[in-house]
């Protein structure tokens, strides 16, 4: 079956579209489109296209609930292969302002999952390489 249209943007509420857009920028790479201080884009280096928008109102997603104010969606990054490269990664994800939502069974899963500096959730994956 042909596709009705091609794939264009993932596209992120929050209250400050420049600050979340560089925060991921710092997160997966990428320079920030920041013409509009309602409506910015981050192309990643080999991934999707993130536009930020300004929500009035905004209230964060409570994680883990699903009956209301739920997550909706999450971001997922390739963080490295070993335990070694999830942790540094860690170590900065969390000095640029995220934060942990989930540190139970750390040791039997292969991701680990935050909340950005304005609360959605993202999670660090180890990817085995081969």
């Amino acid at each position: 079956m042909s596709a009705v249209a091609r794939f264009r943007s993932v596209v992120v509420d929050c209250p400050e579209p420049r600050e979340l857009a560089r925060f991921y920028a710092r997160v997966g790479g990428g320079t920030p489109e920041d013409d509009d201080p309602d409506w910015v884009v981050l192309r990643v280096p080999g991934g999707p296209r993130l536009a930020f928008q300004r929500s009035p109102g905004y209230t964060p997603p409570e994680w883990p609930r699903a009956d209301r104010n739920a997550q909706q969606f999450h971001l997922d990054f390739d963080a490295g292969s070993t335990w070694e490269e999830i942790d540094a990664a860690e170590e900065r994800v969390l000095a640029l302002g995220a934060r942990v939502l989930d540190k139970e069974d750390y040791e039997k899963k292969d991701f680990r999952v935050y909340a950005d500096p304005v609360g959605h959730p993202f999670c660090l994956c180890r990817i085995e390489h081969g």
